[in-house]
């Protein structure tokens, strides 16, 4: 499987997000395309009201995505702000879409980023804990967002769901220790898991972009720095089998007594 990696500075104008998506996608010749968390509306100043901006998921950002996934012959992940019942607070989603232009699956983030100093939830709604997996020529990808890697039990209920790859767009932001945190935490996803790990990161002045493909064994296969751009990569499901069958550790699993 050939994955692109997607890197940009999503901006708060969502025509200029859809221009720079076909900009950074044109001619690209991959099975799956990864865009970052919030590359149809990016996050803005804590005090911009994302309600506003949200769109349904039979809106024009998902048509976009769709347009995008048929002319490329690919399935597209990306995040958005989706509309909620709430008129404030919209979810944080992503949406993963087919060859055909049809919605695969989508998630609504389960873990906001109420940490250091900054409150996703003031602004979104909280998601279900709910594992989204589909597949895609054979591989079972599971969903995460950004912050949902702080969160080794999430990685193992999508193994648990069937999952062999995980797939996560982020707004990573910058900051001490920050991007050491990012690269530690996705090669630790993809070891403990014995699962690949694809990662879609925004970049620019408030994140941190280092976009990767990490391997089951936690190697990594392809990257980017901070600029933005693309990388296409191969994604081999023989090697998954492979690592699983080097270290088992997913079939060595103990269950463990909750805590009274």
């Amino acid at each position: 499987m050939r994955v692109a990696l997607v890197q940009l500075a999503a901006a708060t104008d969502t025509d200029a997000n859809t221009s720079a998506i076909r900009r950074l996608t044109k001619g690209v010749e991959a099975d799956l395309v990864v865009l970052p968390e919030a590359v149809m509306h990016d996050f803005g100043d804590p005090s911009l009201p994302l309600g506003p901006v949200a769109q349904p998921l039979d809106g024009p950002f998902v048509a976009t995505l769709a347009e995008l996934a048929r002319s490329a012959g690919a399935v597209v992940v990306a995040g958005m702000f989706e509309r909620s019942d709430d008129p404030d607070r919209p979810y944080n989603t992503l949406v993963a879409v087919g060859h055909d232009g049809a919605v695969l699956a989508t998630y609504r983030k389960a873990h906001l980023y109420d940490s250091f100093g900054y409150r996703e939830s003031d602004r979104l709604r909280t998601g279900d804990p709910v594992p989204a997996v589909f597949a895609v020529d054979g591989v079972r990808l599971g969903l995460l967002t950004c912050y949902d890697l702080r969160f080794p039990e999430q990685g193992r209920a999508l193994v648990d769901a069937g999952a062999d790859t995980f797939v996560i767009p982020a707004a990573w932001v910058r900051g001490p220790l920050k991007e050491d945190h990012w690269q530690t935490l996705l090669r630790a996803r993809a070891i403990e898991n014995t699962v690949y790990v694809a990662a879609a990161a925004q970049t620019g002045r408030a994140y941190c972009g280092l976009s990767q493909l990490v391997d089951p064994l936690g190697v990594v296969v392809a990257a980017l720095g901070d600029d933005e751009g693309r990388l296409v990569a191969e994604l081999d499901p023989e090697r998954i089998a492979a690592a699983r069958e080097r270290n088992p550790a997913l079939r060595h699993r103990r269950a463990w007594p909750t805590p009274p």
